[in-house]
């Protein structure tokens, strides 16, 4: 019998597997292109060099993993568990020239198949609304940084201001459907998912909660900043001794 985190994981890989091809170009369009700002500036948080190794988990087409390379030049490992997003993600990195640089590999957020201190940091996006357990998701993925190591993530948040979250409950509740009926079936899905799957997460697991959850996994210094608004967010600290 699965389990409820395999039930969980396989509706995410159902839901955007088909959109891989398509997936950077209208998650750019449909944030209004903030989803790349907000990649950029997850990526200015990690401290790494030419000699360092980081991991991207939840990478889908390497946007982040590109992006950590080019910036950084560090080398990155890349993992998610869609095959489909895996692909679209290494033909983008064969075409950025930085195939030397970045490993993409199958595997599962909460069960990451590295040893203990194997990276010196890590990022993840848009990950533990697709976890059942995310405090011990964040114990597996500390525990493959070495102590001083940086984490990262960045997840879309509902703004706590009237007129902030008046425009996001209307786009997210209305908008982000219709527009997304005007691209496709599948992000028709997408645009119908996400409204509800945000506005969930925030109501179990808010900033402070999951600042606790980061601390409980051994993240000393853990900060937080909210883009655009409220829209988003970039939680970031370093791995404990």
């Amino acid at each position: 019998m699965e389990s409820p985190s395999s039930e969980r994981n396989r509706a995410a890989r159902e839901l955007f597997a088909p959109l891989a091809t398509t997936y950077d170009r209208y998650a750019r369009l449909l944030s209004f292109g903030q989803d790349p700002r907000w990649r950029s500036f997850l990526v200015s948080r990690i401290e790494a060099g030419p000699g360092d190794t980081v991991i991207d988990v939840a990478s889908g087409t390497a946007a982040v993993a590109i992006e950590l390379a080019r910036r950084h030049g560090c080398k990155v490992v890349g993992i998610d568990q869609s095959r489909e997003m895996l692909a679209e993600g290494r033909r983008r990195v064969v075409a950025a020239g930085l195939a030397e640089r970045i490993e993409l590999r199958e595997a599962r957020a909460e069960e990451p198949p590295f040893e203990d201190d194997a990276f010196d940091g890590l990022t993840f996006t848009y990950l533990l609304r697709y976890v059942d357990d995310p405090a011990a998701t964040m114990r597996e993925l500390a525990r493959v940084v070495r102590p001083g190591g940086r984490v990262a993530m960045l997840e879309f948040a509902v703004p706590s201001r009237a007129l902030p979250r008046g425009a996001w409950e209307a786009y997210t509740r209305l908008g982000l459907p219709v527009a997304g009926r005007a691209v496709s079936d599948g992000w028709a899905d997408v645009g119908a998912f996400l409204g509800p799957s945000i506005r969930e997460f925030w109501a179990r697991y808010p900033a402070d909660r999951l600042r606790g959850i980061w601390e409980g996994a051994g993240i000393t210094d853990v900060q937080a900043r909210l883009l655009s608004l409220g829209g988003g967010i970039v939680m970031w600290g370093t791995r404990g001794d």
